[in-house]
């Protein structure tokens, strides 16, 4: 190898670990600010539940600053499978735009602090793309390198904010493309992911901790039990994607697009104040860790379920991924009534397949339960996960990833077995 080609070897390397670093740092650093904001305005409502009374006005404000400032960011991480897409397909698709990240920060803020139902993940890795994808103007990346960037940025922002990182790393893939993926965007995506999650902890952000005591020993019986839950989470999941569905083409059927959140925000204040509950806004992570130990509400995941469709059908802001847990958990917990598994272990079974059947991410969805509940449990929420993931529909929360995700390719490959 002549000295020439080392050094420009060394000088590539050393341009990767410095871009790997750098995303992993920053990214880290902005999840773990949004995290600790977000407790902060989450804590405040709690204090001043007056503040439900503003949803309509938040709502309105939300949707006028994406109308007029942010066309493209709100499509949110469907912009960012659709930018990787095209790049698949040999075009040059625009730069994410750097104000997808502030934008989706403080809206995301915004539809917390005045109680609306959502999560937080869809934040974290929309500003993990956008971030991330400022890089390639900034070290002249070719088609094959921004890939790769968009890869780190999602992964990134997944590992970050649930403190799971080959969870998120496995997200990436699973999300964008995974016939694709070479060997080195996947340990791409594991380093920085571990960057990212670190470099969240460092700033003493504190992930919630779930714990499944009591796994019973594997048997026949205990795993067709499994199974019929996991395909009862893939109907969950179903449902989810199918009312989101529906209120979204509810709401598209207003044209001026500000005046969903509004209206939006409206019937969500009225629900609340009817039924004077605050149970079911927000994250809900208290209800979460409250599923694997006590007996949880027989409605309490169908509830959250529609305030959730309906809140970001609507056009608020936040994610999906925290309230499928709770959809899950909750879920599980009931299930106890005849499926002779422990409350816990149910609940996290549910946790994690609800995600599983919902995201159409099932690899992702067992790393996440292994990585949460530990190998013990990964039987059982691995098995769920299946079951969710082949009973919940072709469709998920991302439209625009079907066509590349896992399920996607399990069903080609299926039917190109056939047809030989």
């Amino acid at each position: 190898m002549s000295l020439n080609k080392i050094n420009t070897t060394i000088a590539s390397w050393l341009k990767w670990i410095a871009i790997y670093l750098l995303i992993g740092g920053i990214v880290g650093t902005a999840t773990a600010f949004f995290l600790q904001t977000l407790d902060y305005v989450s804590l405040f409502r709690e204090k001043h539940i007056w503040l439900v009374y503003f949803l309509p006005i938040a709502g309105l404000m939300i949707g006028l600053v994406y109308y007029y400032y942010g066309e493209a960011a709100n499509k949110g991480n469907n912009l960012i499978i659709e930018t990787h897409h095209s790049l698949e397909h040999g075009e040059t698709p625009k730069p994410i735009p750097f104000k997808m990240a502030p934008m989706v920060y403080l809206s995301t803020l915004l539809t917390h602090i005045v109680g609306g139902s959502a999560g937080r993940e869809g934040t974290a890795v929309q500003m993990g793309g956008a971030i991330a994808d400022q890089f390639t103007g900034l070290f002249k990346l070719n088609t094959a390198d921004r890939k790769t960037i968009l890869i780190i940025g999602i992964s990134s922002g997944f590992a970050a904010v649930f403190g799971t990182p080959l969870a998120g790393a496995f997200f990436a893939i699973e999300i964008l493309s995974i016939t694709n993926t070479k060997k080195n965007q996947l340990a791409a995506s594991l380093f920085v992911a571990y960057i990212a999650h670190y470099s969240c902890l460092a700033w003493q952000v504190k992930h919630t901790i779930y714990s499944i005591p009591n796994i019973p020993a594997i048997s026949l019986p205990t795993l067709a039990w499994t199974i019929f839950a996991g395909i009862l989470f893939g109907l969950t999941a179903f449902a989810f994607t199918s009312t989101g569905k529906l209120f979204e083409n509810i709401f598209n059927k207003i044209k001026f697009a500000p005046l969903r959140p509004l209206i939006g925000g409206i019937i969500i204040a009225l629900f609340i104040v009817v039924f004077n509950s605050t149970k079911f806004i927000g994250l809900g992570i208290p209800s979460i860790q409250d599923a694997f130990i006590n007996n949880a509400g027989q409605f309490d995941f169908a509830i959250k379920l529609i305030l959730t469709s309906f809140t970001l059908s609507a056009g608020f802001k936040g994610g999906e991924v925290t309230p499928l847990f709770f959809i899950g958990a909750t879920l599980g917990n009931i299930l106890i009534w005849f499926i002779p598994l422990p409350m816990a272990l149910l609940a996290g079974m549910g946790f994690v397949a609800v995600f599983s059947g919902a995201t159409n991410c099932v690899i992702a969805s067992i790393v996440l339960g292994i990585e949460l509940f530990g190998m013990q449990a990964g039987i059982y929420v691995g098995l769920a996960s299946v079951a969710a993931y082949f009973t919940s529909g072709p469709n998920g929360i991302y439209s625009a990833k079907y066509k590349t995700g896992t399920k996607y390719v399990l069903h080609y490959l299926i039917n190109k077995s056939k047809n030989q």
